[in-house]
C-alpha cells in the first residue's frame, strides 16, 4: 500500500493513494477549509473499515440488510501528540426482521478480530461500540 501526500498552501495537503483517488485534508480549522483533517482522516478511516466488515458480516450471516451506519466520537489527548484517547461507535444497523445480537456480534466481530484500523487504533485509545436496529420502512408511492 502506498500513498503520496504533496502540501499545496497554508495548511492544505493533496493525499493520493496508490490506487489513485485523492482527497484533500486541512491541517487546521480554517472558516473555509475544503477537507478533513489528517486526524478526521484516520477516524472515518475506521469507521469505514468496520463499517464493510460489519456488512459483510450480515451478508454472511443471510440477513436482509438495507444499511448500516456507523457514527464516531472521538477524545484526543490535551497534548502533543494528541493522539485520540477514547473513540465511541454507535453503529445503526437497518432491514428487514435483523436480529439485534446478530448485529452486536458482527459489530464485536468486526472491533475485535478483523477491523485493521480499529486494531491499531486501540492501542493507543479506549474504543467502545454500541449497536441499534431499526426495521426498513416503506414509503407506499402515490400517484
Amino acid at each position: 500500500m502506498e500513498a503520496r501526500v504533496k502540501w499545496i498552501e497554508g495548511t492544505r495537503y493533496l493525499s493520493t493513494s496508490g490506487s489513485g483517488h485523492a482527497v484533500v485534508m486541512e491541517a487546521s480549522a480554517a472558516e473555509q477549509s475544503v477537507g478533513p483533517s489528517p486526524m478526521e482522516m484516520l477516524l472515518m478511516g475506521m469507521g469505514g473499515c468496520t463499517t464493510y466488515d460489519v456488512v459483510a458480516i450480515l451478508q454472511k450471516m443471510r440477513l436482509d440488510v438495507d444499511d448500516v451506519i456507523v457514527e464516531l466520537q472521538a477524545e484526543r489527548a490535551e497534548d502533543v501528540p494528541r493522539t485520540f484517547t477514547k473513540i465511541h461507535c454507535t453503529f445503526t444497523v437497518i432491514g428487514k426482521n435483523i436480529p439485534l445480537e446478530k448485529a452486536k456480534e458482527a459489530v464485536k466481530l468486526s472491533g475485535e478480530k478483523y477491523c485493521s484500523a480499529s486494531r491499531m487504533l486501540e492501542k493507543s485509545a479506549d474504543i467502545s461500540f454500541e449497536t441499534r436496529v431499526k426495521e426498513r420502512h416503506h414509503v407506499a408511492e402515490i400517484g
